[in-house]
């Protein structure tokens, strides 16, 4: 594992171009970095500064090297490098809400963006007008859409909303693709037909993520649980409730092992080996070893008084000091993850090694 700082500013999302020699991230307001490693360094060599709002999400596609952003200005831009310079065009996603969250499809001929409108824009680019046109899926969401993910397909597409509820859509433009086989979560898929709607998440879902077949979609809520949902199985539902604080990530990152992090500051491991098999692995963060000074009687319970413990330092003993926002894949495919990283409210990203 690595630690790199990136300031004192949290990062709310970050996001990897395709020979993971580049990394966009947002500090918290409405500009996006963009950081390219030079040695040990990582080197600031691009600012997109479009959004007025603060960004909530970014995606970069790596075959077209398209970089999407959204932001709380209710505003989407995708982005192109034309001669050195990222060049942004403007989105119609048509939304009276903050964007919350952005994902490229896999063949990256369409994206979806979630919002506060209780709706989903699936955007495809239109080659007569030279625009990003949107269509909305909108019944049955009640709430914010807080985060979004691809079935490996194309053409599913996984939300998890303030409303408790976790959702599969069928997002398929006729216009663009075409016509999709049937798969396990059903065969009828005309665009925003709902062929899973998970009502018990117990809390916000904070994440959604298939599983690298795409016949399980695991979530993880606000209220510390993570829940896997098997489409193989008949759509059987397993769901652990941890003892953490509540997890605001989860990655698959083999067909049967899943990553989750959160408040908790470090990632945990998971494995789910089919309904009523989803268990907790081992926490993934090696704790610092600190050498304990010898303490007079009178400091140990000034410690205790003032802090509540008895510890000098007001370092946690993991590599992340405060809550991790996101994870992302560095290298090897979702079949078989050999790095991801994992950024935070202290501004600094960790790139972890996952051993099989």
């Amino acid at each position: 594992m690595s630690l790199y700082s990136f300031g004192l500013e949290p990062l709310s999302c970050h996001t990897w171009n395709k020979d993971r020699t580049q990394i966009a991230v947002s500090p918290n307001n409405n500009v996006v970095n963009i950081y390219e490693k030079n040695g040990k360094e990582w080197v600031k060599i691009h600012e997109l500064t479009e959004h007025s709002g603060r960004i909530t999400g970014i995606d970069w596609a790596p075959e077209s090297n398209r970089i999407v952003t959204c932001a709380s200005d209710r505003n989407a831009y995708v982005w192109t490098l034309k001669d050195g310079v990222w060049k942004p065009t403007l989105v119609l996603v048509r939304i009276n809400r903050a964007a919350t969250c952005v994902k490229w499809s896999p063949l990256e001929n369409k994206f979806a963006l979630g919002s506060g409108a209780r709706l989903i824009s699936v955007c495809y680019f239109e080659k007569e007008n030279d625009w990003w046109l949107s269509k909305h899926i909108k019944k049955p969401i009640c709430s914010t859409v807080l985060s979004l993910d691809w079935h490996p397909n194309n053409i599913l597409l996984a939300a998890g909303s303030a409303d408790f509820h976790c959702r599969v859509f069928s997002a398929y433009i006729k216009d663009i693709e075409d016509k999709p086989g049937p798969t396990a979560w059903g065969a009828k898929m005309p665009f925003g037909e709902v062929l899973l709607e998970h009502k018990d998440c117990g809390g916000w879902v904070h994440s959604v993520s298939f599983s690298p077949g795409g016949d399980q979609l695991a979530c993880v809520a606000h209220n510390s649980s993570i829940t896997v949902v098997d489409a193989a199985q008949g759509k059987e539902v397993t769901q652990l409730t941890t003892d953490h604080l509540p997890l605001l990530s989860v990655l698959y990152v083999s067909p049967t092992e899943l990553v989750a992090a959160g408040h908790d500051c470090c990632p945990y491991q998971f494995t789910y080996k089919g309904p009523g098999a989803l268990e907790f692995v081992k926490k993934l963060d090696i704790p610092k070893q600190t050498s304990k000074a010898s303490m007079s009687a009178m400091q140990h319970f000034r410690n205790l008084d003032k802090k509540a413990t008895d510890e000098e330092s007001n370092e946690m003993g993991n590599l992340h000091q405060n809550s991790i926002t996101q994870l992302c894949v560095v290298s090897g495919k979702k079949a078989k993850v050999e790095k991801y990283s994992s950024v935070g409210l202290d501004g600094a990203i960790v790139i972890w090694d996952f051993k099989h």
